[in-house]
């Protein structure tokens, strides 16, 4: 496979990363609406505030992964379309990134297999926190009559 198209394969896998931002946003939201909750209804147990405290914060580490992923996108979609300079390209976005402290001065000149490798690393950080979310949603709502019973 050429390298541009590996490129636009990456950039097309990456962008699935908004996908997994708006459902984690959802579930975001319903987290800090759980934690409202408590406040208003004033119930006596805690697991409901517990929950809404660990979906907010896998929701905010998720939306720091998503930001990276989101770039990365950008990144390899800019230099997949054209392809016929990329070696040129290539030093431009390395001396970019070292001069804005995105990259340190010795991964410059990684080969594009190692780069590929670390982008889609990232999208499936961002989706295996989404999954936490969802897993952490799902037994909460299921558990929630028992803690209502127990508590």
């Amino acid at each position: 496979m050429s390298i541009d198209m590996q490129l636009q394969v990456t950039a097309s896998l990456l962008r699935r990363g908004d996908v997994l931002d708006r459902l984690s946003t959802g579930i975001t939201l319903l987290g800090a609406l759980l934690g409202l909750s408590h406040y208003v209804i004033a119930s006596p147990g805690y697991a409901g505030l517990i929950c809404a405290s660990t979906l907010l914060m896998l929701g905010l580490w998720q939306k720091y992964w998503a930001l990276r992923v989101a770039f990365d996108a950008d990144l390899f979609q800019h230099l997949a379309a054209s392809p016929h300079d990329l070696a040129e390209r290539t030093q431009d976005l390395d001396s970019a990134l070292v001069t804005l402290g995105l990259q340190p001065v010795a991964r410059s000149g990684r080969p594009w297999s190692e780069r590929i490798g670390g982008a889609l690393k990232l999208l499936r950080t961002q989706a295996m926190l989404v999954v936490i979310q969802v897993l952490t949603t799902l037994i909460f709502i299921l558990a929630s009559p028992w803690l209502n019973f127990a508590g």
